[in-house]
């Protein structure tokens, strides 16, 4: 199971002009991908211009949204231009976690309706697909057609629409952010519906974990996901490690229940929590050289 690592662009008051030394030194230390989480209506940045921010600072490290909210974004092209974009400019390195989005308040600031969101997902993401493989023409000729499967494409969603969608459509599922028998219930459902529409290989599940250490990381982490996710705190809080041994626990469950990655990511925007949780990864035998691996 590979270990990546979040960027705190959406953790208010973070000072948002360290990012790059972030995504500079999450490298550096091994993590094997760079996440952003998506909230419109919050104190945060956009995700993709965070990620583009990581991208000109990095060289190697997987660049993930788990994940970027679709529908409000309302026009398809303009989205498919954005992140072929950055899935240009980082050299391949963007694999774009996709979902409805599940903040109504999104919604209502975008005037967007949460009607019939599920078929205007389908809906844009098949004109992105036909962007990124150059079918999408105007006068002056074809968008700029990109490799095979780029961007990477991830889904998020619980219901059966949002497996098969991953399943025809794209490479693997996020799971939610806190939960273990989610990503179990989750990951079987992903390769059965995987398995239904003949996909060769298997499904990639992602998902993603808080974290906080140092001194008062219980607090300091509870401040946050209490202010982030207001009603679904408490069950984020219990699966957000604040010691070694919550880390170990957890990243072991994970492991066990099919996750293929873990994205950490912080409660706060202190750089030193990157090496907190590095020195954490080392002392339970998970390395830096090449990637950090959990066997």
């Amino acid at each position: 199971m590979k270990i990546g690592m979040g960027l705190p662009a959406a953790v208010p008051d973070a000072d948002v002009t360290v990012l790059g030394e972030w995504a500079a030194t999450s490298e550096r230390l091994g993590f094997c991908s760079l996440g952003v989480i998506d909230r419109l209506v919050y104190d945060s940045l956009d995700p993709l211009v965070a990620l583009t921010a990581a991208a000109a600072r990095t060289e190697r490290v997987e660049l993930l949204t788990t994940v970027l909210n679709v529908p409000y974004r309302l026009n398809a092209v303009v989205l498919a231009t954005q992140l072929g974009s950055l899935d240009r400019l980082s050299g391949g390195r963007l694999t774009a976690g996709l979902a409805l989005g599940g903040w109504p308040e999104d919604y209502e600031a975008s005037e967007v309706s949460r009607r019939g969101l599920g078929a205007a997902m389908d809906a844009m993401v098949a004109t992105m697909q036909r962007a990124w493989d150059g079918k999408l023409a105007g006068a002056s000729g074809p968008l700029p057609a990109l490799p095979p499967d780029r961007p990477g494409l991830l889904f998020g969603g619980l219901v059966p629409a949002a497996f098969t969608r991953a399943a025809t459509a794209g490479q693997g599922w996020v799971a939610p952010s806190f939960g273990i028998q989610q990503v179990v219930d989750g990951g079987a459902a992903i390769t059965a519906a995987w398995e239904r529409v003949g996909r060769a290989g298997r499904p990639r599940v992602v998902t993603v974990r808080y974290f906080c250490f140092g001194p008062g990381a219980a607090e300091h982490a509870a401040h946050y996901l209490r202010h982030y996710y207001l009603d679904y705190a408490p069950m984020v809080e219990a699966d957000t490690p604040t010691t070694p041994e919550h880390l170990e626990a957890e990243l072991a469950r994970l492991r066990d229940a099919g996750a293929d990655d873990v994205v950490l990511m912080p409660c706060t925007g202190d750089l030193a929590q990157l090496a907190l949780a590095a020195e954490v990864l080392d002392g339970m035998g998970i390395g830096a050289k090449p990637d950090r691996v959990l066997r």
